[in-house]
Order: structure tokens, then sequence, then C-alpha cells
């Protein structure tokens, strides 16, 4: 397993220490008032248990990369779970260990807003209880626990991917982004089927744990668990070498893309770098891209930083900000250059008072085209909560101030969500070429992806994905130096699934980084043709600059691309109705 041992990554990780120790001083009056409700002689043993699962859970993910220990990790929960001779003090263990965990590994989020965060952690801790007591009660009624875990560890993950229109973030299957031949069964059960084998494994392991101090080593249920176990590790071993040999038939020689890079780190209401500095800057390192004869280049979500459809065009001056920018990149696009940009765009309009006014906002990403004055356009559909649009602020207006309070802004800065997954068209030459844009977080969403790659016909319909993205958030700046945090990286390893689920190589150009090339095997690459970016992709965290590469375009049409999020929904489905039937059964008791 490849460690990330840069000075870099070790700073990222003395960071997240920091981080982590903050979070335990900031919930520590809350973790000692809840122990005061427990028995702690008795129920010591499950904090610690679930504890453990907390650190394993921590270490598979990057930048530490402990994968290894994903395949135990959840064992200590399983046995914390049903191994209390009582409910309680597993809910509050769990919930207060859960709580420590999400504050410690999403500490990134409090960079923008710290109520914003505390608020998340707070809620998203409440899936562990949930997901206890349900195995808890599988566990009673005799169901197996390779059979249990698996189903409620992805039906999880599914509702956590969903929720607050999703946070698919530190999922097991993530975890294992490097081991490409065990990853390639994403392409028929999309990530969760990675995960439901990780599970899988833990809860049989749990499950020969709890049975040996009754000496029942060979019981059948674990024998026939050992067996379907082994069947489906091999099956997909076999499965994954098969997909990846048979690449080569199905792969041609796409486009030349460069990709720009910028570093600039992003506060909410601080100008961190001055817009006219950072637009110079890549567009410098954008012409430089040119020596490498790119078909298209590509820059980060929102690093332009003006209004750029054509009706607010047509409303301002030729003096103003956005025209000077749009100038320029007509000049840019002009040098035989197809130019995608991530800026913002509005349905604006004058008063009566020859004021412009906007009836909408949105961020988008512009096509500029050589010899071209139309430009395509991608307005973002799936919108970050509280980063881009405050959730239910026309239904419960009352809470509207107290929701802003978990915002990075004072004012009211609600974008809206765009409605067509615009498919742009590249000419080179005599090939059009097809891509997508999925901007931000969108490429964490495995049904964004899907929709953008397969139509109403089955037929796929582009030839890659492109995820521009602008991760300055989550970075610090000392001494003009910017210090990542985990979340780069982790951005960076979610990706990948993407490419490998529907069979599509995914380009990303991120802000601060790490903007990379990761084939339809989901390989990310380490090298490229040209540019003065570091060779190794996760080495560029951190940095400005530009690579350039060819993409391979894969013409396989996956089953995951026409059925969806099939298992997803399944195992979701069984954790509702197990948790209600749980709850229900201990209120009674």
């Amino acid at each position: 397993m490849k460690k990330l041992a840069t000075n870099e990554h070790k700073k990222i990780r003395i960071l997240f220490l920091k981080k982590s120790l903050c979070s335990l001083w900031l919930t520590k009056i809350f973790v000692y008032s809840c122990l005061f409700v427990v028995n702690f002689k008795k129920d010591i043993l499950p904090l610690l248990c679930f504890g453990l699962s907390a650190v394993l859970l921590t270490v598979i993910q990057v930048p530490f990369g402990f994968s290894f220990c994903a395949w135990f990790a959840l064992v200590p929960f399983v046995i914390a779970a049903i191994g209390a001779e009582k409910i309680r003090p597993v809910i509050f263990a769990s919930y207060i260990i859960s709580l420590v965990y999400w504050l410690g590994n999403i500490y990134w989020l409090g960079f923008t807003t710290i109520a914003g965060w505390l608020v998340f952690c707070f809620y998203i801790a409440f899936y562990w209880p949930i997901l206890a007591i349900s195995l808890r009660y599988c566990f009673l009624r005799k169901i197996p626990l390779w059979f249990s875990a698996p189903i409620l560890f992805v039906g999880a993950e599914a509702i956590q991917g969903w929720m607050l229109k999703g946070f698919a973030w530190r999922y097991l299957a993530h975890s294992q982004f490097e081991n490409i031949i065990l990853i390639q069964i994403a392409d028929i059960f999309g990530a969760a089927g990675v995960s439901f084998l990780i599970a899988m494994v833990n809860g049989l392991i749990a499950e020969v744990i709890i049975d040996a101090k009754k000496k029942l080593f060979f019981k059948p249920a674990n024998v026939i668990g050992a067996i379907l176990t082994a069947i489906a590790i091999i099956a997909t071993l076999f499965y994954g070498k098969y997909r990846i040999v048979q690449t080569a038939d199905f792969v041609e020689a796409g486009p030349r893309i460069s990709v720009v890079q910028s570093n600039v780190p992003v506060k909410a209401g601080e100008e961190t770098v001055p817009p006219d500095i950072s637009f110079i800057d890549m567009l410098l390192e954008s012409r430089r891209s040119l020596a490498a004869e790119p078909n298209l280049i590509i820059w980060p979500e929102t690093m332009v930083e003006t209004i750029f459809d054509d009706g607010y065009l047509n409303l301002v001056g030729q003096g103003s900000t956005a025209k000077i920018y749009h100038n320029a990149l007509v000049r840019h696009s002009s040098e035989g250059v197809c130019l995608l940009v991530g800026a913002f765009s509005s349905d604006a309009y004058l008063t009566d008072n020859n004021e412009i006014k906007f009836s909408a906002k949105y961020n988008t990403a512009f096509l500029y085209e050589p010899n071209s004055s139309a430009r395509q356009y991608y307005d973002k559909i799936y919108l970050v909560p509280f980063g881009e649009y405050i959730p239910l602020k026309n239904l419960l207006p009352f809470l509207y101030k107290i929701m802003m309070n978990l915002t990075p802004y004072t004012y009211d800065y609600t974008l809206d969500a765009g409605r067509d997954f615009t498919v742009f068209k590249m000419n080179s030459g005599r090939k059009v070429y097809r891509f997508a844009v999925m901007i931000c977080y969108e490429d964490t969403l495995p049904k964004s992806a899907r929709r953008f790659t397969i139509g109403t016909d089955n037929r796929k319909k582009i030839d890659w994905l492109v995820n521009i993205s602008n991760d300055g958030w989550f970075v610090r700046q000392k001494d003009e130096k910017i210090i990542p945090s985990t979340e780069l990286a982790q951005h960076t390893a979610i990706s990948v699934f993407r490419a490998v689920e529907n069979r599509t190589p995914v380009i990303r150009s991120v802000n601060t980084g790490i903007s990379c090339y990761i084939d339809s095997l989901g390989r990310i690459r380490d090298d490229f043709i040209a540019g003065n970016l570091p060779k190794k992709a996760f080495d560029r965290a951190g940095k400005g600059g530009w690579f350039a590469d060819q993409i391979l375009i894969d013409k396989r049409i996956t089953v995951f691309s026409r059925l969806g999020q099939r298992l997803d929904i399944t195992c979701a489905i069984c954790l509702i109705f197990t948790a209600f039937v749980s709850i229900y059964k201990y209120n009674r008791q």
C-alpha cells in the first residue's frame, strides 16, 4: 500500500491531530454530562469498543492510507452493539464516540463555518446509534452478522449520501480507491458494492469472535457465511482482473487536455488574493499550457469572480470587470483552443431606474470555443446546503436568521439550482467530442455522474467527465504557504468511483488541488505529457500550475449506468424498516 509520506502530508496529519484535539475539547462538557446517565463501570467497554472502531475508520482513509484496516474496522463496533447487557449504554456510547469521530474527521468544515460544522456533526452522529440498535435487533432475531451488517452499514451510507442534498463522504469503499482490482465491481453495484463486501467480512469476523466464546467454531451459519464471503471476494477479484485486461479492446485515444490549478485560499467576506491578480495568474498559466497543444483547457470552479452570461454582459459597459474578463477569454480561445471556465451567471434585468437586478443566480461552467461568439454553459444542479443555499428558506422563513448563523456569510448569498444536465460538444478537427461538467461536490454524488453519462435510450452520451471545484475553502495559509486539509485528498479519492461506475475518465481542475486525470479504471495518473505541477497527483495539494495529458475514451456501457443505485436503495429501505421496528420494540420494553 502506498503511503503519502511527503512533508506536505505530514503537515496535514499534524493539523488533523490538532483539530481532533480541539474537537475533543469542544465536546468535553457534552461527554461528561452523558457519562452521568450511564453506569461507567459496566459501560466503559462499549465506549472503548466504539472508540477503537472510530480510530480504525479514521486511519483507513487518506492521508493515513491504512486501507487494510477497513476489513476489520467495524468488528469492535458490532461487538459493542450486541455485547452490552442493556441497550441504553450502547445508544449513549455510540453517539458520544460518533460525535467525536465526525468532529475530528471533518474538522475542515469549521474553516468555513464553526456553527455549521458543530450542528452538522451533532446531526450526523445519530447514524451510529441507529446502526447499533438495528444490528442488535437483527442479532437477537438470529440473523447472521455477515448478512445483516453489510445491509445495514451500506444502507446508512446511502441515507447519509441523500439527506440534506447528500454528504457522500468517508464510505468504507473510499478507503480502497487504490485497490484497482477490487473496485472494478463498482461498474455493477457502484461504490456500495465495495462497502458491502468490506462490511460482510467485518460481520463474519465479529460473528466468529462471538461464537468462539461459546466454542461454536463450526456453527452451520458461520460455515455458510465463510463460504459465501470467500466466493464473493474471489468473484470480485476475478471480475476486476477481467475488466482490467479487456480495457485495451474498448478504449481509444481522445483529445489532449490541459488543466490549470490556481492556488488561492478562500474565506467568506475576505479577499485573500485580489480577483484580477488571480485571473491574470490563471491566464498566464493557461497560455503556458498552449505549448502542449491542447484541444481543451480547463479552469477551476468560480475562479473567474464575475457574472458571465450574455444577458448580463449586454447590460454592462466595456469598462466593467465582466466585459474585460470576457474579452480576454475570447482572445485566449481564439488562439485555437476550447476553454472551460467556472464563473457565475444570472437572470439579469434593468429596473425603471436603470439599475441591474437579478431574479436568479447560478454557479456556472462556460465553454469558450475558437472563432465562435456563442458559448455553451451548465448551471450547477446539486447545490451545497448552507454553502450555496439555505434549506427551507421559503417554507420556514422564521428559521432563516437562525440558519444564516450556520453559513460562512453575513448576507443572503443564495444561489439557484440549474435544471438541465448539459452535454458540452467540442469540435476537434473532424471529430466531435462530448463531455459533461460536475461542479464542486457533484462528483461525490453517483446519481450526478450517472445522469450525465447515460441517455434515456441507455446509450452513452459523453466521452469523459470534468470536475471543476474550489477546495480553497478547506486550506489554511501560513507565511504565504498554503497548508491543505485532509478534505483535498479525500475528495480526490471519491472521484475515482465516478470513473469506474460509468467507465468514463474524470478530469479534475481544482483550486488549491488536487487536479488530476483519472482513467476509466479508476487509476489516478501521476504522470503527464507536459506541465509544471508535481508529477505525483497527491503532491499537487496546495500548489499552483498546470499539466496536460491525452485522455483515453472508454466505449463500455456499465450495468451501474443503466440501473443506478439499486443496491444502495435496497439496503437503505432495509435499514429504515429495521430501525423503526427495533426502536418500537425498545420503547415497548
